[in-house]
């Protein structure tokens, strides 16, 4: 019987502890796996700086040379690094990272050429398959000729790429502290911002795995106290916050307030519809209501969605949306292969902000227009119960609308919430919104009585 990757084979990737879960000849196989349900002769390959992922990655760049398939090793880069080289060479590529999980995990994120996602869907639950297959039954036969494995340096040509889609040579100076929380914005970082009018403040720029000084995971409030509190100290104009592959990015004012990742979205949208008027703008269900209006209100077209890179990606293709925005703070460019940059969403701040004279709290507070709860989870056993209840409690109330495109989502004048159950963990996840602070608490406090009552 063949080995069980359940556990490791998640929505999007393959995410797991090593070496418990899995390991290097493990990722051989999913190297072989990769290049067999891609059909692809040749690869790029890069990995971010856990203990495990140089190991990890050579063993999977192996598995793919084994199978016939030139494999193109790119080393310690960002995710949008790695979706920057699968754009530009045109090549399926794998990242090896675990992105803001604990120092003991490792993942691979895979895509196709152009940096077209790969899920389960989209070919992640046949490498699976075929993974589970030849762990037990032993490695496929090797391709008469071999692979080749060549190492390349993308980072030069990365960092140039998004510095010509955002102009940032009139701002005026800016101070900006990075918190890179030991991960991969502290290499990706000081080639991109090199040579322009930023006085930058480094955070934690070392590239350490094991996380030292916080976890790598700015949606997190704790992980982001230490950059609010060097904002203020340095006083700075604004602060950035990475991810721990530096794909998402999180923006602190000049107060040391967080901004949310709706209004960023907003921002961006903003100047992405003035380069492409009437463009489509993708957001996902739980953004702020703050985002269809200003594109609506820049002559753009907004696209509601569910949440999920996956989702965003395959509709962004489907709408050739020009940008496209995640409460999470991934953000979507089509000038980026429809891939996910934080960089470049930071790139948009710096210039908006850079590009007149107010502080980044008053350059925001026109896209972040209502008051918003947060993410807050329940543990709950019977997420379907629990859901179906609170459904049955608003479906016939006057004036509000019920809909069902990811969890349950009930709307209306003033207030709208959203339900959805976590795909991995016994958990409802509750954001709500409205229009002033009282509203929203009240909202809130009556459906998490709904959802974590006893009876």
């Amino acid at each position: 019987m063949a080995a069980d990757l359940s556990q490791i084979v998640k929505a999007y990737d393959v995410r797991g502890v090593v070496p418990d879960q899995w390991d290097e000849d493990l990722a051989e196989l999913f190297g072989a796996a990769f290049v067999q349900v891609t059909g692809a002769d040749a690869i790029v390959v890069g990995h971010d700086m856990r203990p495990s992922s140089p190991g990890l990655s050579g063993a999977f760049a192996r598995g793919a040379a084994r199978l016939g398939a030139d494999v193109t090793l790119i080393g310690l880069c960002s995710t949008d690094q790695l979706y920057f080289a699968s754009g530009r060479l045109n090549l399926p590529g794998a990242m090896f990272t675990a992105s803001h999980n604990p120092a003991q995990y490792n993942g691979i994120k895979m895509c196709r050429a152009g940096a077209a996602p790969v899920g389960q869907d989209t070919g992640l639950a046949e490498i699976r398959t075929l993974a589970e297959q030849w762990s037990e039954q032993g490695a496929p036969e090797a391709a008469a000729t071999a692979g080749t494995i060549t190492e390349l340096d993308t980072l030069d040509d990365y960092a140039t790429y998004l510095r010509t889609l955002v102009d940032l040579t009139a701002i005026r100076p800016l101070k900006v502290v990075v918190d890179a929380g030991n991960g991969m914005g502290g290499h990706t970082v000081p080639t991109v911002f090199a040579g322009l009018p930023l006085d930058v403040v480094p955070m934690y720029f070392e590239l350490d795995g094991t996380f030292p000084n916080h976890e790598a995971n700015p949606l997190d409030p704790k992980n982001i106290v230490d950059l609010q509190a060097r904002v203020r100290a340095e006083g700075a104009d604004l602060g950035l916050a990475f991810d721990g592959d530096a794909d998402r990015c999180f923006v602190v004012d000049e107060r040391g307030e967080a901004v949310s990742p709706s209004a960023i979205t907003a921002l961006v949208a903003a100047r992405e519809l003035a380069k492409h008027p009437g463009g489509t703008i993708i957001h996902n269900l739980i953004t702020s209501w703050s985002v269809p209006e200003v594109v609506r209100e820049n002559g753009g077209t907004p696209v509601r969605t569910r949440v999920g890179h996956s989702f965003i990606k395959e509709e962004m293709a489907k709408s050739g949306a020009v940008f496209g925005g995640e409460h999470s703070a991934h953000y979507y460019f089509k000038d980026f292969w429809n891939a996910d940059t934080g960089m470049l969403a930071a790139l948009h701040v710096l210039a908006a902000l850079g590009g007149q004279e107010g502080t980044l709290s008053e350059l925001v507070s026109s896209y972040d227009r209502y008051v918003g709860s947060g993410e807050i989870n329940s543990t709950v056993a019977d997420q379907a119960g629990r859901t179906a209840a609170v459904k049955e409690t608003y479906a016939g109330q006057g004036g509000v609308s019920v809909d069902e495109l990811d969890g349950l989502t009930v709307a209306a004048g003033d207030w709208w919430f959203n339900l959805r159950p976590s795909n991995t963990e016994p958990l409802l996840r509750l954001n709500v919104e409205a229009r002033d602070a009282a509203t929203m608490a009240k909202v809130r406090d009556e459906v998490l009585a709904l959802v974590r009552t006893t009876d």
